[in-house]
């Protein structure tokens, strides 16, 4: 019997004749969740950025509310790069505020320069970083993907998002602000969470959040964030993904 090995070569697609940047974008359109970021959609391509180029990619995971701005590019992170995905992400996210909204760069080498300079960001821009290889298998040519920073989570003060004290404030006060149905959302919300609550929970008004807390109690189970258009729903887990 004959054991037959595969030769793995590794080779960058910034030097290769045929292999673009565009025949990488198809192979993540093709199937997005190569990238490592969950269960994410397409959103559009080369979407046009008022005064600022194209963005590569938007992705979307509609479970977490979460959209994605990608930008690619061949070789190794450079200024330019860094600057351009910074910018797309704060464009969508300011047109679209009811999305969370993290931005992504995906580069053959993700240096290590460009990761002192993202840590100057660190708690400020939501950042995720992935670094690609191309393998050549015989005839095949196989994308691996491997993020080197994920910092989709930033910073609150966790003395303001507990304290129970602060300005006071009504219900009516929040109908002129938001509206009724809004706030009815929010009603919503601990109707949900009394059908598997031990305690009963009720809404508690302050001046800049609506509180879901235990009734009697200075215990929040999560902070409320009314908007004219939304409901912001904050909430401290232990476990993310499991408590998605």
């Amino acid at each position: 019997m004959s054991l037959s090995l595969e030769v793995v070569n590794a080779f960058s697609l910034k030097d290769h004749a045929n292999l673009c940047e565009r025949w990488r974008q198809d192979r993540i359109v093709d199937d997005p969740s190569i990238l490592g970021l969950g269960d994410v959609d397409l959103v559009t391509v080369e979407k046009v950025q008022p005064s600022a180029g194209r963005l590569d990619l938007l992705l979307q995971d509609e479970q977490l509310n979460r959209r994605y701005e990608v930008e690619l590019m061949l070789g190794a992170t450079d200024p330019s790069h860094i600057i351009r995905t910074i910018e797309y992400w704060d464009i969508e996210r300011r047109r679209y505020p009811a999305y969370e909204h993290v931005a992504v760069i995906v580069a053959e080498d993700i240096t290590t320069r460009f990761l002192n300079v993202m840590s100057l960001f660190s708690g400020s821009i939501p950042l995720v970083a992935i670094q690609v290889a191309a393998l050549q298998i015989e005839d095949r040519v196989i994308l691996h993907f491997v993020k080197v920073l994920n910092q989709t989570e930033l910073r609150t003060d966790d003395a303001y998002e507990g304290n129970t004290e602060g300005s006071e404030s009504d219900r009516s006060t929040w109908e002129d602000k938001v509206g009724g149905d809004i706030m009815s959302v929010c009603d919503a919300i601990v109707t949900v969470g009394n059908e598997v609550a031990s305690s009963p929970l009720q809404l508690k008004y302050k001046k800049h959040r609506v509180s879901v807390a235990v009734a009697g109690s200075f215990f929040n189970v999560c902070v409320l964030r009314p908007k004219q258009q939304f409901v912001n729903l904050v909430a401290g887990v232990s476990d993310r993904e499991e408590a998605t």
